[in-house]
C-alpha cells in the first residue's frame, strides 16, 4: 500500500501536500514530463490561473492515458514565475487534486520558462498499485487518515 506520512517532529506543511509518501516496490511508477499552460494546438492561454488551469488538464489527460487519475500523484513539483501568484495557482490546483490524498510536493519561483509568456510548469509522478490491494478512489491507501494541518492545497 502506499503510505503517507507527516512526521510529528516535522512542521504541518505550509501549502497543500504531505511531507512524506512510501511507494511499494512493486508498483507501476509514470513519470509526466512539466505541463504548461498551452492549449491542444500548441497555443499558450493568458493568465497564470488558466494556465494554471490548462497544465493541470494536460496533466489529468496525461495521466488517463495510462488509466490513471490525479488521486494516483505521489510526486508534484510546480514552477511558478511570480511569487505573488501563488495563491492563484494553489486554487486551481485544490480544484482538481482536493485537499485529501494529497501528492509529496514542491513549488519553486523561477525566473523564467521554457517560452516567453509561460507562467507555470507542473510536472508530477504517479504510482499505481499492481498488487491487488484495494484501491479507493484509484489510489491504495494505508487505511489511516492523514492530519494535513489545516492546510490547503
Amino acid at each position: 500500500m502506499i503510505e503517507r506520512l507527516n512526521p510529528s517532529d516535522v512542521h504541518a506543511p505550509l501549502g497543500g501536500y504531505c511531507h512524506t509518501i512510501k511507494v511499494p516496490a512493486e508498483s507501476e511508477l509514470v513519470f509526466v514530463a512539466g505541463q504548461v499552460g498551452a492549449d491542444r494546438e500548441g497555443a499558450i492561454v493568458e493568465g497564470v490561473r488558466a494556465q494554471t488551469r490548462q497544465a493541470l488538464a494536460n496533466l489529468v489527460a496525461c495521466l488517463s492515458a495510462h488509466g490513471l487519475t490525479v488521486v494516483d500523484v505521489v510526486r508534484l513539483t510546480v514552477y511558478l514565475t511570480d511569487r505573488a501568484q501563488i495563491p492563484a495557482m494553489r486554487e486551481e490546483r485544490r480544484a482538481v487534486f482536493g485537499t485529501n490524498k494529497l501528492p509529496s510536493s514542491t513549488l519553486l519561483i523561477v525566473t523564467g520558462l521554457a517560452l516567453p509568456g509561460l507562467l507555470v510548469e507542473i510536472d508530477a509522478v504517479a504510482a499505481s498499485s499492481i498488487d491487488g490491494t484495494e484501491k479507493q478512489g484509484g489510489r491504495t491507501i494505508a487505511g489511516t487518515p492523514i492530519d494535513y494541518g489545516g492546510a490547503t492545497a
